[in-house]
């Protein structure tokens, strides 16, 4: 956890020195348009402090976080870099929880039964379709999901398509039909990494003297696979999952684009466009929060997963 602050900090002098020092737009000039005149600029960059020096930018910058849990304002909106992360957070959060549901409970029983019928049919169509699940990317197969069944333009209109998104709290029914295409786009990816993965790992284990012993003593093949096997090969999963999950829920740029949902990685795409400094920080430093955290409970998680760490 303390190596997880200093990480926060170094997180935060990177992103200043990218995005600062080596800045590849001009706020001020964005703010004021193509002709302003450079007592405009002058101004603009007077009130958004960028006339300061480097460091000094920086010092307030920490300062105002570490002491008063200030990540500044926005350039283009003005408003608090805070709020707008509160906003956008519960968006981010459904996307990505649903996500990480539907690409679980497809990537888990197909790489055991992968696993367990290796070199059959069931075996190389599983195979094949998480290739072609990794091989697909992921604006593009929303792009093709909205295409055929996006309820305004799809051939076939059977869900909600892009900027349909309604909060859980105003209408829970309709925040659950504008996710279903989201999360299976979302999912497609990682469902086929972790099948992938999972099989190759089941495979391992199940040739394991443990596993043969467990046979030897009668027990069913199913009590084999899913409490000795799988319990054992889904340990680099969970490494896998907490990060994964850290970073969507650091914001999800490309489905939160393509679907239109105002979420995290939607705000830093328009953050990026309009080179909104202080949202831009904020975004990066609520990501790699997630992904220390997240590392900090996959760290807890082996204890339960794995005697050995236990007894370490």
């Amino acid at each position: 956890m303390l190596w997880g602050i200093v990480l926060l900090a170094l997180v935060s002098l990177l992103t200043f020195v990218i995005f600062y020092v080596l800045p590849s737009a001009d706020p001020a000039q964005l703010r004021a348009g193509r002709d302003a005149s450079p007592a405009t600029l002058h101004q603009i960059r007077v009130s958004l402090g960028l006339n300061r020096p480097l460091p000094a930018q920086y010092w307030t910058y920490v300062t105002h976080l570490v002491f008063h849990a200030d990540l500044g304002y926005s350039y283009f909106s003005g408003a608090s870099v805070g709020s707008l992360l509160i906003d956008r957070l519960p968006a981010t959060i459904s996307l990505t929880l649903g996500a990480v549901v539907v690409w679980l409970l497809v990537a888990v029983p197909l790489g055991v039964i992968s696993a367990v019928r290796r070199g059959t049919w069931v075996d190389k169509l599983t195979t094949g379709g998480a290739l072609l699940g990794v091989s697909a990317p992921v604006y593009w197969l929303g792009l093709v999901a909205l295409y055929l069944f996006a309820d305004d333009i799809g051939k076939w209109p059977l869900l909600p398509g892009a900027g349909s998104y309604v909060p859980f709290t105003d209408n829970p029914g309709k925040w659950f039909a504008s996710l279903i295409l989201p999360w299976l786009v979302l999912a497609s990816t990682f469902a086929a990494v972790y099948a992938r993965l999972l099989r190759g790992n089941m495979i391992e284990v199940l040739s394991e003297d443990y596993v043969r012993t467990a046979r030897a003593k009668g027990l069913s093949e199913r009590r084999v696979v899913w409490r000795h096997g799988l319990r054992a090969a889904v340990t680099p999963l969970v490494t896998l999952a907490g990060l994964d999950i850290g970073l969507l829920l650091g914001g999800a740029v490309l489905t939160e684009t393509v679907f239109d949902i105002p979420g995290i990685g939607r705000l830093n795409y328009d953050a990026i466009i309009h080179a909104d400094y202080p949202v831009i920080q904020g975004t990066v430093l609520l990501a790699a929060c997630f992904v220390i955290v997240a590392n900090i409970v996959v760290d807890v998680g082996y204890a339960y997963l794995d005697p050995r760490v236990r007894a370490a």
